[in-house]
């Protein structure tokens, strides 16, 4: 999905500073403009870049030949992504590595010509839409703060009922992410609601046109907890994926109808966003020091000025390892331990602090949010155990 891109160039006040000032000077307008372009890439939406080459296309043999990455090369079905979003093909198990080259069977083709493709990214986003999964579907809207955000319904066997669940996509995807979970639940009688949320390109924008890392986007997930329960839901449990994790578990304690809340499904979730950003940070030779300004820049008033953000960011309150005491809802946490967008810590951290309220199932080389993709019998399975245990 092609997304607005904001300028990362160096301001003109910094140029000043660094040819007319002191050493001194120098080092300090360079930490500045190095602290205020991280801090900015945390908040500001951007489309996942095409990572991986698109070697060949063999139509006649239904294969394709990429580049090897570690995603291109992991177990189980995954989206081809190619052309800047332009296409969407679905790829099965690896046939054949050599010489740097994966050859991968090719499902099917959805949109876009692969043919011509010369970049793509391998991602967990599977379906394209529910109907796909040969359901009946409703294309809803949620009424926001932000305006009219549009979310697939997609009702339970028996028809719509007192159990729902709302499904939360992460960040930098749309609600597609999201289908891979409605056989599971419907299977345990629920009917599904997959939203959009401000700036993810599909819902109106905020204001400032910022992520708040789920610190403002719960009010779009509250908006549709309110709407499902205007339309008969009575128990509701929420779904969240990567940043989708960090949404719902600010829902559970801040939503009006939170009463309502059964539980609580997480999928790679962002726990704490301090140890995802020191993660990226030590993994990109982020200096400790310019990290921990970014979190300064990002978490008062004044760092508006850099980050174009309207509030700071609560950093505490998005930590749900500092606040497990809080946690008064059954979750069920399903992470990777080779995850490496959001590190597996987070999760372990929490299971350990609250094992009275958190199932952790783990996983190994699956990635991020690619859980059922790599093994879609454990993760359905997972899910299953866990609704029969606590009887939702």
């Amino acid at each position: 999905m092609a997304r607005r891109r904001e300028s990362t160039q160096v301001p003109g006040w910094a140029i000043a500073a660094l040819v007319g000032g002191t050493a001194a000077t120098l080092i300090a307008a360079a930490g500045a403009v190095v602290t205020a372009l991280v801090s900015r890439a945390v908040v500001i939406p951007s489309a996942p870049e095409d990572d991986v080459e698109i070697l060949h296309y063999d139509q006649a043999q239904g294969t394709v030949t990429l580049s090897v990455t570690n995603d291109s090369i992991l177990p189980g079905v995954y989206s081809l992504r190619f052309s800047a979003d332009a296409g969407h093909a679905r790829v099965g198990e690896v046939r054949s590595v050599a010489d740097g080259a994966v050859v991968r069977p090719v499902l099917g083709v959805d949109y876009g010509d692969l043919a011509t493709a010369r970049k793509g990214r391998i991602s967990g986003w599977y379906y394209t839409h529910p109907r796909e999964l040969g359901v009946p579907v409703d294309e809803v809207e949620v009424i926001t703060s932000v305006g009219p955000a549009p979310a697939w319904f997609v009702p339970a066997p028996e028809g719509v009922g007192r159990k729902w669940v709302i499904q939360t996509h992460g960040r930098g995807v749309r609600r597609g992410e999201t289908i891979r979970a409605i056989p599971v639940f419907r299977e345990h009688g629920y009917s599904s609601l997959h939203i959009s949320y401000r700036n993810d390109g599909e819902a109106p924008p905020s204001a400032d046109g910022r992520y708040a890392l789920g610190d403002t986007e719960w009010q779009d997930l509250d908006a549709a907890i309110a709407y499902a329960v205007e339309h008969g839901a009575e128990d509701i449990v929420l779904m969240g994926w990567s940043m989708g994790g960090a949404i719902s578990l600010q829902a559970m304690g801040r939503a009006e109808h939170r009463d309502r809340i059964r539980g609580i499904v997480l999928d790679s979730p962002a726990i704490d966003w301090q140890d995802i950003l020191r993660f990226h940070g030590k993994a990109r030779h982020v200096p400790e020091l310019v990290g921990d300004a970014a979190f300064a820049t990002l978490s008062h008033g004044w760092g508006g000025v850099a980050t174009g953000q309207s509030e700071p960011l609560d950093l505490e309150r998005l930590d749900f390892v500092g606040r497990a005491a809080e946690v008064t809802l059954p979750l069920l946490v399903m992470h990777s331990d080779d995850d490496d967008y959001v590190p597996v810590s987070g999760s372990r951290r929490l299971a350990e602090a609250r094992p009275d309220a958190v199932t952790y199932v783990p996983f190994q080389i699956a990635g991020h949010t690619k859980l059922w993709n790599y093994d879609r019998d454990r993760w359905n399975t997972a899910i299953s155990t866990w609704l029969t245990a606590k009887g939702l």
